[in-house]
């Protein structure tokens, strides 16, 4: 068992995380509104931390008390955020209302920028493992230069994407379109939802752009796993030699929010334990080449590989256990294994 994240140790190379922290503003069905840390990329970080994986998190948060409760609760949850993180300038804030089921629906105020410099402008170890996605990937003038420091990236660390597409902050599916699959091509794990894919390529299935993104990866180029959930209803995982159902664990829900991040984390936190993907370690740990190679021939086959298997089981279970509780609190590794035992 992993021990539980306390100060965490970035000597070695950690997973980075690039994307938004913002102020989730949450207005329940009761009328009620309550602060909560929040933002997709944040939130995943957070989750592979709870996990007890070393994290660093290249994000933008201001120096005002919005950007304080944001720092203190992520750093607390043991994620470091790079130096170039903290601006001057006000805290993006999300205001999401939530339906009768715990369904959330957003708003956005926010500013989206990296430092200049890619990579060399975060500071810190290389990467092992990188993960982006959400408005980061989609919102100028940051999304080029998260872009452009993902497919620097590449040739050390292998790579994650998650687009979690926010239709109120794009122009619409054509444009953005290209964008994504860009940063699919790129990736070696990509994780989306269905209403995702059906925003991205009306009239199609999400299971046919699916199986479309897998399409270039028998050259190595593009992902060797794409993960579709699809809320309540479970999640559907794709490879180039199968695909396969995962279940949604049942749960009496509080609200969803930060369900999907969760899940990515589990998924992540699932590949990283069983070298799937490169991670941070002692020398016996799988480089980046060693990573990619073996994920690429785990998922060759027609058969589920139990790597693969159990890092979706985690994923849903820390999705699940996520819905029970109020806001993005992704779980920590012990609190699953508790969880799943009483059940």
């Amino acid at each position: 068992m992993t021990a539980e994240p306390g100060p965490v140790s970035l000597t070695a190379a950690p997973a980075l995380v690039i994307g938004e922290a913002i102020m989730d503003v949450l207005t329940g069905a009761d009328g009620v509104r309550r602060s909560r840390p929040g933002g997709s990329p944040a939130n995943v970080a957070l989750g592979l931390a709870r996990l007890g994986h070393p994290v660093r998190l290249a994000t933008r948060i201001g120096r005002d008390g919005p950007g304080r409760a944001l720092h203190a609760h992520l750093r607390e949850g043991g994620v470091e955020l790079t130096p170039e993180s903290f601006t001057d300038d006000a805290t993006s804030t999300a205001t999401a209302r939530l339906d009768a089921a715990g369904g959330a629906h957003y708003t956005f105020d926010i500013t989206w920028d990296l430092p200049p410099g890619g990579l060399g402008g975060v500071g810190g170890p290389a990467p092992a493992h990188v993960h982006t996605g959400s408005i980061a990937t989609a919102l100028a003038p940051g999304a080029d230069r998260v872009f452009a420091a993902a497919r620097a990236a590449r040739a050390a660390a292998t790579l994650s994407y998650d687009p979690n597409i926010r239709p109120a902050l794009l122009t619409g599916p054509d444009r953005e379109r290209p964008r994504v699959e860009r940063l699919v091509a790129l990736s070696d794990v990509v994780k989306a939802s269905e209403e995702d894919l059906g925003w991205l390529r009306p009239g199609r299935s999400p299971d046919e752009t699916a199986r479309r993104w897998l399409a270039g990866s028998g050259a190595g180029d593009g992902p060797a796993l794409v993960v579709v959930t699809m809320g309540g209803a479970g999640a559907r995982a794709f490879w180039p030699g199968g695909r396969c159902e995962v279940p949604a664990v049942a749960v009496e829900v509080a609200d969803t929010v930060g369900a999907g991040d969760a899940f990515m984390a589990g998924l992540l936190s699932g590949l990283l334990d069983t070298g799937l993907l490169a991670r941070a370690g002692p020398s016996a740990a799988p480089g980046t080449a060693h990573a990619r190679r073996t994920l690429r021939e785990a998922t060759a086959s027609a058969r589920l590989d139990p790597r693969v298997g159990s890092a979706l089981a985690l994923a849903a279970r820390a999705a699940a256990l996520t819905c029970t509780r109020e806001g993005a609190d992704p779980p920590k590794r012990s609190e699953i294994a508790r969880w799943t035992a009483g059940r």
